[in-house]
C-alpha cells in the first residue's frame, strides 16, 4: 500500500469465492456506484483499487461490505488469543488502534480474545497490539472450520484436504497471502457443498438472520437459505457443528443432510409435522373464535357488565389462554427467541397482537372498574380467530409450498434405490449408496440405469431422453457409456460402475438445479434490505398509532387503541414479502429443468428477461457440427467410383472434410480401390496412386498447384458457395473429374427456433470463421440478416464486448468448449449441453435437451419468472402500503369504520396464499414442445 501526494491510497486486496468471470463482472458492477472508490484491477484472486478524500476508509469499508453481499469473502479472519488486558478501557484501546487501519473492516475485542476481518497479516496486527503494552499469539485452531493465520477460505480447505503437505506449504502459503494472492475457491467450496434443513424461519428477517449467523463462522465463503423449502446450502471450509451451532445460537434450528434424498425425506416429514400443527391450531382457534364472534354478531354482549359477566368471562379466558398456550405456542416461543436475540420476526407481530388483546380483555375481566364503561369490551375472540386464521394461511401456504419443489422430485426420482451388484459371479441388489466406483452392475431390461458407468458385455438400447431430449433410444455395446437415470429397453447389460453419488451426471444436474433454486435474483436484495428493518418499524407505528388514539382518539379511547395498535401489528406480516422471490425462482428454474433447460442461477434467470441481442456461434449450435457430403457432381465417370476414389484418397486424413467423403462411402456401402504413393500436404490436399493412375483431392489451390484448370466450373462453384457448402475437386493428371460439395447441415430446428426468437423482439446475430458468402448463404437459409464473419476463436469475446459496448444486453450461445471466454464476456452463456461437464461449468443456461427450441422457451420461461417475482413483490409492497395505515385507522375520520383485529388475520393469511398461488404458476408454464 503506498500514498502519493495527492491523497490518493492504493489497496490490494485478497479475494476468494470468485470461480469464473462472472463473479468478477458482479463485483466490478457491485463497486460501480461508490464514491470515493476507483478499481484498477480485478481477477478472481484479488482486487486492486484506489480511494481518495476525507471519507477514504468508509468508502474502502462500503467497497469490502458490497463485495461480501454478494456473498464472497475479502481479505482474512484472524484470531488472537491476548493476555495483558485488564478492564474495559484496555479493550477499547485495542479497537481504538484497529479502527485507526483503514485495512481493518471489522473487528470484535474481548479482554482475552481477539477476532478481526482484515487485508493485513497475522504478524502485522499482533505488532500493533503489542506496542500497544498487550501480548498477542494466534489462537489455538483444533477446528477445521477456522480459517489459520494469513489464510482465506479456500487456502484453509486446501490445508484440510492435505494435511499431510500442510506443514510444507506453510511458508509458501504465508508469503503468498502477504502479496495478497488467495488460491482459488472454486473447487474446494465445490466438494465442501453443505445442506441443511432449518426449522424455526417464518418471514424474511429470519432468512436475513440466519445468513448473517451461517456467515460469521469462519470457513464460510458462501451461504443462500430459502425461505420456502426452509433449507440452506452452504459453500466453503467450515465444519458442520460449526454452522448447525450458530444457527442454533441465532434462535432457530438446523440439521444438516448428506444428499437430495435425505434432504427430500427430512422436509417431507417436517413439511408434514408442521401442516399437522397448522391445521391443530386452526381447528382449535377457529373452534374457539368463530362462536365467540357469532355471539357478538348476533346481538350477544361483549362487554362486562356483572359479575356473572366476569364469571363467564372469565372462563373463556382461561380456554383462550391454553389455546395460546397450545394451538400459538410456537408464535409466542419464536417471539421470545427473537427478543432474546435482539430482533423482531412476524412471530413478534402475532404475538404482541394476540398477547396484547388477551391482556387487555383479561384485565377488563380482573378489574372492570379500572375501565371507563364504554371501554369494558373484551376481545377474546380476536386472539381465538387470529390463531386460527394465521394458522390456517400457514397450513394452505405449507401444501402449496411443497409443490413448487416437484420438479426437483421428479428428478431425484429418475434414479433407482438400489442396484445389482455382480460379486464372485453372483447378482446381489444393493442399496445404492453401497455402489462403489469399478463395482459390476447389471441393469435388466425396462430398468433404470443406476449410476455412471461403461459397457462391458452385452448389446441393448437406451432411452436418453432425460438427458439429451431425443426419443430414438441410442444402441449401447461394449465400451459405451452409460449414465445414471436412463431407461434400458430391451436387452440386459453388464457395466463398470465410473461415476456413483454426487460423480453422476444426473448428480450433478440436480446439484445444479437446486443451488439455482436456492439463489437469489437482485430483485430479492431490495425485499432482504426492507425487511432488515420491517418488523421494528411496524411496532414503532403501532406504538405511534395507540398514542394517537388514546391521547386524541374518541371514547372508549382505551378500547380504540387496543384495536387499532393490534390491528397494525397483525395485519404488517412480511411473509409474503419473504416468499415473492424464492418461492418464484423455485418454481421457474424447476419448470426449466423439465424442459432440459438448466439455469444456473437466479441472476442468471433475471438477466435473461431483458435480453436484447442473442449471438449465435455457427458450428455445432446453428449446424450439426459433423460435416457431410451434400452434394456430388461427376464430371467424368460414375459417381459411386469417382466417390470411392476420393474416399480411398481421404481415409489416411484426419481433417473433418476428409472424414465426411469417408463417412459418405461406408454409408453408401461403397468398396474403396487400394492406394499407393499417398502424399498429404496440411491445407491443401491429397495425392496418391490408385490402379496405376495418379489422383488429386483438395482445394481449388491445390489443383492450380498441380496445373489443372479449374475455370471451366467456375458457375458449379459458385453455386456451391451460395448454397454454403465447401467445394472440393477430385482430379487425375488431365483434368477435373468430380466436384464434391461438403457443408455442416444446419440443425433441423434451426430455422424455427431463430423465427421463434426474432419475433419475441430479439436481434439474432450469428458468428462464424467461414468465409463471408459461406457465412452470408448459411444465413440466409437462417433468416438471420446480421452475420460476422471470419471470426476467430479468441475474437468471439471481442465481437460480444463490442455489442454491449453499444448499450445491449447479449446472450452468446455456443457449444461450451471453444466458446468458453466469449460465454463468459456475455451477460448471459448459452451452452448446448448434451449432457457435458464443461458445457454445465461453461454458462449460464445450458440446454441439456439440444433443441434450440427451448433457447426460446427458456427466454419466455426467465420473462414471465421476472413478471411473477415484480407481481409478488408489488402485491406485498401494497398490500402493507396500504394496509397499516387503514389498520392505523385512516379511514375513521370520513367512514367511522375501523378494521377489526380479525380481519386483519385474515387479509395477513390471504397476502402469503395469495404469493404462493401466484408463484406456482410458473409450474404450468406453456412451453411450445407441450403442444407436440
Amino acid at each position: 500500500m503506498t500514498t502519493t501526494d495527492t491523497k490518493i491510497t492504493y489497496y490490494t486486496l485478497p479475494l476468494s469465492g470468485l470461480s469464473c468471470q462472472g463473479c468478477v463482472k458482479k463485483v466490478t458492477k457491485a463497486l460501480e456506484d461508490i464514491d470515493g472508490v476507483r478499481i484498477e484491477d480485478v481477477d478472481t484472486q484479488s482486487l486492486s483499487l484506489e480511494t481518495w478524500g476525507e471519507s477514504e476508509q468508509y468508502s474502502l469499508r462500503q467497497a469490502v461490505s458490497a463485495i461480501e453481499s454478494l456473498g464472497y469473502h475479502v481479505g482474512y479472519r484472524h484470531h488472537f488469543t491476548l493476555s495483558g488486558l485488564n478492564c474495559g478501557r484496555c479493550v477499547a484501546k485495542v479497537e481504538a488502534a484497529l479502527d485507526e487501519q483503514p485495512t481493518v473492516f471489522t473487528h470484535a475485542v474481548s479482554k482475552t480474545h481477539a477476532e478481526v476481518h482484515t487485508s493485513l497479516s497475522a504478524d502485522a496486527l499482533i505488532e500493533i497490539i503489542h506496542q500497544l503494552g498487550y501480548q498477542a499469539a494466534h489462537a489455538s485452531d483444533n477446528d477445521a472450520n477456522v480459517s489459520t493465520d494469513n489464510e482465506s477460505p479456500a487456502q484453509t480447505d486446501a490445508r484440510n484436504a492435505n494435511p499431510e503437505t500442510s506443514e510444507a506449504s506453510e511458508a509458501s502459503e504465508a508469503s503468498e497471502a502477504k502479496s495478497s494472492s488467495v488460491d482459488n475457491p472454486a473447487d474446494s467450496s465445490k466438494a465442501s457443498r453443505q445442506q441443511y434443513v432449518l426449522s424455526g424461519m417464518t418471514c424474511a428477517s429470519c432468512v436475513q438472520s440466519v445468513e448473517n449467523a451461517i456467515s460469521g463462522v469462519d470457513g464460510v465463503a458462501n451461504v443462500s437459505v430459502n425461505l420456502a423449502e426452509r433449507s440452506a446450502i452452504v459453500k466453503g471450509s467450515a465444519s458442520s457443528d460449526a454452522i448447525v451451532a450458530a444457527v442454533a445460537n441465532a434462535g432457530y434450528g438446523a440439521e444438516k443432510v448428506e444428499d437430495d434424498n435425505d434432504r427430500r425425506e427430512r422436509q417431507q416429514t417436517q413439511q408434514a409435522n408442521e401442516l399437522k400443527n397448522f391445521k391443530r391450531s386452526t381447528f382449535a382457534g377457529l373452534g374457539l373464535g368463530a362462536p365467540l364472534m357469532a355471539w357478538g354478531v348476533f346481538g350477544g354482549s361483549m362487554t362486562i357488565q356483572s359479575s356473572q359477566d366476569q364469571w363467564a368471562w372469565g372462563a373463556i379466558a382461561v380456554v383462550t389462554l391454553l389455546l395460546l398456550a397450545t394451538g400459538g405456542r410456537h408464535f409466542f416461543a419464536n417471539a421470545w427467541q427473537a427478543l432474546m436475540h435482539k430482533r423482531a420476526t412476524m412471530d413478534t407481530l402475532v404475538a404482541l397482537g394476540t398477547g396484547a388483546a388477551w391482556l387487555y380483555s383479561t384485565a377488563v375481566v380482573i378489574a372492570p372498574a379500572l375501565f371507563p364503561e364504554q371501554a369494558r369490551h373484551v376481545y377474546f375472540e380476536a386472539s381465538a380467530m387470529i390463531i386460527g386464521l394465521i394458522s390456517l394461511g400457514h397450513a394452505i401456504e405449507a401444501r402449496a409450498r411443497a409443490n413448487t419443489s416437484k420438479a426437483l422430485d421428479q428428478l431425484l426420482d429418475l434414479q433407482p434405490p438400489t442396484a445389482l451388484v455382480i460379486e464372485n459371479g453372483q447378482e446381489t441388489e444393493r442399496p445404492l449408496d453401497e455402489v462403489k466406483q469399478g463395482m459390476t452392475l447389471r441393469v435388466k431390461p425396462g430398468a433404470k440405469v443406476p449410476v455412471d458407468g461403461e459397457v462391458v458385455d452385452g448389446s441393448s438400447y437406451i432411452d436418453e431422453s432425460m438427458l439429451t431430449g431425443e426419443p430414438v433410444p441410442v444402441h449401447k455395446t461394449a465400451g459405451d457409456t452409460l449414465h445414471a437415470g436412463t431407461v434400458n429397453q430391451k436387452g440386459g447389460l453388464t457395466f463398470k460402475a465410473t461415476g456413483v453419488g454426487s460423480d453422476t451426471m444426473l448428480a450433478r444436474i440436480i446439484d445444479l438445479v437446486r443451488e439455482a433454486q436456492s439463489s437469489k435474483p437482485e430483485l430479492a436484495k431490495l425485499a432482504d434490505r426492507i425487511s432488515a428493518v420491517f418488523v421494528p418499524i411496524v411496532v414503532a407505528i403501532a406504538i405511534v398509532t395507540a398514542a394517537i388514539w388514546y391521547f386524541v382518539g374518541p371514547e372508549p379511547s382505551v378500547s380504540y387503541m387496543l384495536v387499532t395498535a393490534t390491528t397494525v401489528l397483525i395485519i404488517a406480516c412480511p411473509c409474503a414479502l419473504g416468499l415473492a422471490t424464492p418461492l418464484s425462482v423455485t418454481a421457474a428454474v424447476g419448470r426449466a429443468a423439465e424442459v432440459g433447460v438448466l439455469i444456473r442461477d437466479a441472476d442468471a434467470l433475471q438477466t435473461a428477461a431483458k435480453l436484447h441481442t442473442l449471438v449465435f456461434d455457427k458450428t455445432g449450435t446453428l449446424t450439426r457440427g459433423q460435416p457431410e457430403v451434400t452434394h456430388v457432381n461427376a464430371i467424368h465417370g460414375d459417381q459411386e467410383r469417382l466417390m470411392a476414389i476420393a474416399a480411398s484418397l481421404e481415409q489416411h486424413s484426419e481433417h473433418p472434410l476428409a472424414q465426411a467423403i469417408v463417412g459418405y462411402a461406408k454409408q453408401q456401402t461403397l468398396s474403396l480401390p487400394t492406394s499407393n504413393d499417398f502424399n498429404n500436404e496440411s491445407g491443401k490436399g491429397i495425392q496418391a496412386k490408385i490402379e496405376g493412375e495418379r489422383y488429386y483431392i483438395g482445394n481449388q489451390a491445390w489443383m492450380q498447384a498441380q496445373g489443372i484448370d479449374t475455370d471451366a466450373h467456375q458457375t458449379d462453384i459458385d453455386a456451391m458457395t451460395q448454397r454454403g457448402e465447401t467445394a472440393i475437386y477430385l482430379a487425375n493428371a488431365d483434368s477435373v473429374q468430380a466436384l464434391i460439395g461438403v457443408s455442416d447441415p444446419i440443425r433441423d430446428d434451426a430455422i424455427d427456433a431463430i423465427a421463434r426468437l426474432q419475433q419475441q423482439g430479439l436481434e439474432v446475430i450469428m458468428l462464424s470463421g467461414d468465409h463471408p458468402d459461406t457465412a452470408n448463404s448459411i444465413g440466409r437459409q437462417l433468416g438471420i440478416d446480421h452475420v460476422i464473419a471470419g471470426v476467430l476463436p479468441d475474437g468471439k469475446s471481442e465481437q460480444i464486448q463490442s455489442l454491449q459496448q453499444q448499450g445491449k444486453c447479449v446472450a452468446m450461445v455456443g457449444d461450451g468448449i471453444n466458446d468458453a471466454p466469449a460465454l463468459a464476456q456475455a451477460d448471459v452463456g448459452v451452452a448446448m449441453g448434451s449432457g457435458s461437464d464443461i458445457a454445465i461449468e461453461s454458462a449460464q443456461i445450458t440446454l441439456m435437451h439440444q433443441h434450440l427450441g427451448a433457447l426460446a422457451d427458456a427466454i419466455g420461461l426467465s420473462q414471465a419468472a421476472v413478471r411473477n417475482m415484480k407481481q409478488n413483490l408489488f402485491g406485498a409492497f401494497i398490500y402493507n402500503t396500504l394496509g397499516i395505515p387503514i389498520a392505523a385507522g385512516i379511514l375513521y375520520p370520513f367512514t367511522g369504520m375501523l378494521l377489526s383485529p380479525v380481519i386483519a388475520g385474515g387479509a395477513m393469511a390471504l397476502s402469503s396464499i395469495t404469493v404462493v398461488t401466484n408463484a406456482n404458476r410458473l409450474r404450468f408454464f406453456k412451453i411450445k414442445s407441450d403442444d407436440k
